[in-house]
């Protein structure tokens, strides 16, 4: 496997029709489980997307690899299984599939957790399996195993989510 350096890159309000594209990519892949058709615009349209330059609990970024766009994290603090604790949460987690299995989802996600120190939540879909190989192995190797796996049932649809805290970890993965 190649690993190559990975950086987390804020989005900046300029940028939004950059992110807006790479949305369009994630939700064409992620149309596969939850079965969303495109409006009659031809777009997917992520309905919380100007949120994240409204509230302050919203953090886009980009994941870069030599310079170059290789995806995007969205995260806030909407929880279903810590509500009301002050959590933050991977509400959307996108590496193009050129940048897949080279190691840059997990750089990307070691970087994020590092960045944002406190209490995480992170879910998966329940027919994602590449997603539940994915998180399993980062979160188990990220948090030395010190997390719960939980059943989780949305408004839309039923899986799994991983809670962990990551206040007294040292170091960052190689």
């Amino acid at each position: 496997m190649n690993i190559q350096p990975v950086d987390i890159v804020r989005v900046e309000e300029t940028q939004k029709s950059v992110l807006r594209q790479l949305i369009e990519l994630y939700e064409y892949d992620f149309s596969e489980f939850n079965d969303r058709d495109v409006n009659d615009y031809g777009l997917y349209d992520y309905k919380y997307f100007d949120y994240y330059w409204t509230e302050q609990d919203r953090h886009p970024y980009f994941i870069k690899v030599e310079n170059k766009y290789a995806g995007f994290i969205l995260i806030n603090n909407y929880c279903y299984l810590q509500q009301g604790a002050k959590a933050k949460s991977i509400a959307e987690f996108f590496v193009m599939r050129k940048y897949r299995r080279r190691g840059v989802g997990q750089k990307a996600a070691v970087k994020i957790f590092d960045m944002h120190q406190g209490d995480w939540e992170v879910l998966q879909h329940g027919n994602n399996e590449g997603s539940k190989f994915f998180w399993k192995k980062v979160i188990e190797e990220y948090t030395d195993g010190a997390f719960e796996l939980l059943e989780v049932d949305t408004e839309f649809w039923k899986g799994q989510g991983y809670i962990f805290n990551n206040v007294f970890r040292k170091g960052e993965l190689n």
